[in-house]
């Protein structure tokens, strides 16, 4: 019996993903506006964050519902290290520290892997959904926008075991049947859809933060000019649309 939980985590975050395309950081993100400095403090919140996420899941991959979710491939905590190297250099452990909105993340991932394993489900959802889908494009954008070269800078969204488009639509498609397969009620599923647009939030936060380095960057003028106009949301307009955003997720 279906619990039809990735339909439920796709209808119920929907206003999420709106929010998270119309922040300022991905307005600006989408239109190639990509400046080093925030763009390397992004990458370092997410390396605290997907640490979290993936030592919880590595620690409960034998309970019986976060274990059926367990997929090792999705692993981004090494690809990220290749990207802190490349723009900190061979000390980055030695520079890098989560700022307050990303500790308040992390701290979140640990609670609830403490209190309600299953809530993990959530933040993986959120994340990993969102590399195998927008994602992609954004890695584009940034390879542009920074001009790196070859190979260098985008390690975090390439998937090593996924490397095609279709590979990375059956493994979704995977990843979906799953989330209809645990064994879930109609509570518990409401409970991680909740989960979910927190994990939203909590993302929102982490770029919110970077966006007076952004502005400070480009000026003011042009930062208002890409900024002032909200988006309706691909997931609104089209079922089977792909975003193009940080924190999407299908």
């Amino acid at each position: 019996m279906s619990s039809h939980l990735a339909n439920k985590l796709r209808e119920g975050t929907k206003q999420s993903h709106t929010m998270a395309e119309n922040t300022a950081f991905m307005k600006c993100f989408l239109k190639g506006i990509v400046e080093k400095e925030p763009f390397r403090k992004l990458i370092a919140n997410l390396y605290f964050v997907y640490s979290a996420i993936e030592e919880e899941f590595h620690r409960h991959r034998h309970h019986p519902v976060v274990g059926l979710l367990y997929f090792p491939e999705l692993n981004r905590k090494e690809n990220l290290e290749k990207d802190l190297a490349f723009y900190y250099g061979e000390n980055w452990r030695e520079q890098i520290a989560p700022s307050q909105v990303g500790q308040d993340y992390v701290a979140r991932i640990r609670q609830v892997a403490k209190t309600e394993p299953v809530l993990l489900i959530a933040h993986a959802y959120v994340r990993y959904m969102g590399d195998l889908s927008g994602g992609q494009a954004l890695k584009n954008i940034v390879r542009s926008a920074m001009n790196l070269p070859a190979g260098e800078g985008t390690a975090f969204y390439e998937f090593d075991r996924l490397p095609t488009v279709a590979a990375k639509r059956a493994f979704k498609e995977k990843y979906r049947d799953t989330l209809d397969s645990l064994p879930v009620d109609d509570t518990l599923a409401q409970k991680i859809v909740d989960e979910a647009n927190y994990a939203f939030e909590l993302n929102r936060d982490v770029v919110r933060e970077l966006e007076p380095e952004v502005k400070a960057a480009i000026g003011d003028r042009i930062f208002e000019l890409l900024t002032r106009q909200d988006k309706p949301g691909s997931t609104e307009r089209s079922p089977g649309n792909t975003s193009v955003e940080l924190v999407k997720a299908e």
